[in-house]
């Protein structure tokens, strides 16, 4: 931390704020431990604030219906939900320049905070499958994933068209580039949904981002899509032999964000400050493999503490991954979302 970062950071815990709790709203499972590990408790070990940490969907709507009665402060999001979120007035609006010096402002990629969320870190949805089904040809692309004949069995997806229908495209052979203008469109959308029919009876519906990994681990799926942490964290406990492919991932941005209805604002800016000081992203990093969005924080990224992996290699913006792949377009996320859902809605009705 340069010094400059340091004086900003240590004025966030003045008194009064030093003497708040605050309550952080996560994910649960590996990335939760993650988290606690590496980010949460150096922060409640620093400050002396008692952190209580609770789970959630990950949607804004949760936020909506639950943060005023529970007490939420900080706010684990996804870029495109923080930004509806922010519309609807559901977070506070910070003020980056107050909560960061220029330098670190420009160190942050592939962008920076902005009105009401501070990036954290890079993760990717990607294609696993469990070894064991597979035991001679492997899947090796995304079109594999909608390749019954070839690779047969169930495969588990998110019940929500997020990532499916780019996985949709991408499989009919169109250039990543051209996904999400190919998805604004009615004509993309019904070649997405046509390119789903073809796995429709082969489909597991998850909703819990720990289920796809159990899912390949238990033997119900041969196939997931999910994140590439989850699945990270079941291999190399070796809970299961599962692989992934690298080819057709969607990498997406987390944020931290502060609900506007939090009563200890000045305990969640410093918590933000500290969750996005270089040092707490490669911590986070060497736990589970999701890439920090500050460029310093990459050097510092070591071997796995449990395992003695080392976890730049498995980062989801790791160079050597190679095969296409797709950033996800927040802003389009946050502007379809109800298109999306009611033409999900509209194609999962196609099948009762």
């Amino acid at each position: 931390m340069r010094l400059s970062e340091l004086l900003l950071f240590s004025s966030l815990f003045a008194a009064p704020a030093a003497a708040e709790d605050l309550t952080v709203v996560s994910w649960g499972g590996a990335y939760e431990a993650a988290q606690q590990q590496a980010v949460i408790s150096p922060f409640a070990d620093q400050t002396g604030m008692e952190v209580q940490v609770i789970q959630y969907d990950g949607t804004w709507a949760a936020l909506a219906e639950r943060g005023p009665n529970e007490g939420w402060d900080v706010i684990d999001m996804l870029d495109d939900q923080a930004r509806v979120a922010c519309a609807r007035g559901l977070l506070l609006e910070l003020q980056p320049n107050s909560l960061f010096t220029p330098d670190a402002l420009a160190d942050f990629t592939p962008f920076g905070p902005d009105r009401c969320a501070v990036p954290q870190n890079a993760y990717a949805r990607v294609m696993a499958f469990s070894d064991r089904a597979f035991p001679g040809v492997k899947p090796t692309r995304i079109e594999d994933f909608f390749d019954i004949a070839r690779f047969p069995g169930p495969r588990a997806i998110q019940r929500s068209p997020d990532g499916i229908l780019e996985w949709a495209l991408m499989a009919e052979g169109v250039p990543p580039e051209q996904v999400y203008g190919l998805l604004s469109t009615d004509r993309g959308l019904k070649l997405a949904f046509r390119r789903l029919d073809s796995i429709r009876d082969d489909i597991l519906w998850w909703q819990d981002p720990a289920e796809p990994a159990e899912m390949l681990a238990e033997g119900r799926a041969v196939m997931a899509a999910g994140y590439n942490g989850r699945f990270f964290d079941m291999a190399q406990r070796g809970r299961a032999p599962i692989d992934i492919v690298w080819d057709g991932r969607i990498i997406g941005i987390e944020v931290w964000a502060i609900a506007a209805s939090s009563d200890a604002p000045d305990a969640a800016r410093a918590f933000l400050t500290h969750a996005a000081q270089p040092s707490s992203m490669a911590r986070l990093a060497t736990h589970i493999p999701y890439g920090p969005t500050r460029r310093s924080a990459f050097d510092r990224i070591g071997l796995n503490p449990d395992t003695g992996v080392p976890m730049r290699a498995y980062l989801p913006n790791a160079p050597q991954h190679g095969g296409r792949s797709l950033i996800q377009d927040s802003g389009w996320y946050a502007n379809t979302e109800q298109l999306r859902t009611r033409r999900f809605r509209a194609w999962l009705d196609e099948t009762n």
